[in-house]
């Protein structure tokens, strides 16, 4: 499948949502980051005092560098997040989208209103 993703701000809460499906190329990547870079303007807080919910239950199975690449957006410390929540299918995409967050200590669930009720709750992250 073709890569998609959409943004949705919610300044009012801080909130970026992410949609995010297909399969990624290193272009794609640098395009995904961009326009996370730009929705985050959106915002009205102070620079990473934001949550982001990402869906990805419709992402396809990654090749190695994409994993890497979504890594390094993930963990950049210009648009990182105060909490990050993924929605997240039963695959091996799964297993590839925990490896790529694991250095932001994000959480994982199974539907987006169990994710955002996390993100906007002081609750520690689930086990």
């Amino acid at each position: 499948m073709p890569p998609a993703y959409s943004f949705a701000i919610d300044p009012a809460r801080d909130l970026v949502r992410i949609t995010i499906a297909g399969f990624f190329t290193a272009p794609d990547i640098a395009a995904f980051a961009r326009g996370l870079a730009a929705a985050q303007r959106e915002l009205r807080c102070a620079p990473n005092q934001h949550v982001t919910l990402v869906d990805m239950r419709a992402i396809d199975i990654q090749a190695q560098d994409s994993v890497d690449a979504f890594q390094r957006v993930v963990g950049d410390p210009a648009t990182a997040s105060r909490r990050l929540a993924f929605v997240v299918g039963l695959s091996l995409a799964r297993r590839q989208i925990r490896r790529a967050a694991e250095i932001r200590g994000a959480a994982f669930f199974a539907t987006s209103g169990e994710a955002e009720a996390w993100l906007l709750s002081d609750a520690p992250p689930p086990a």
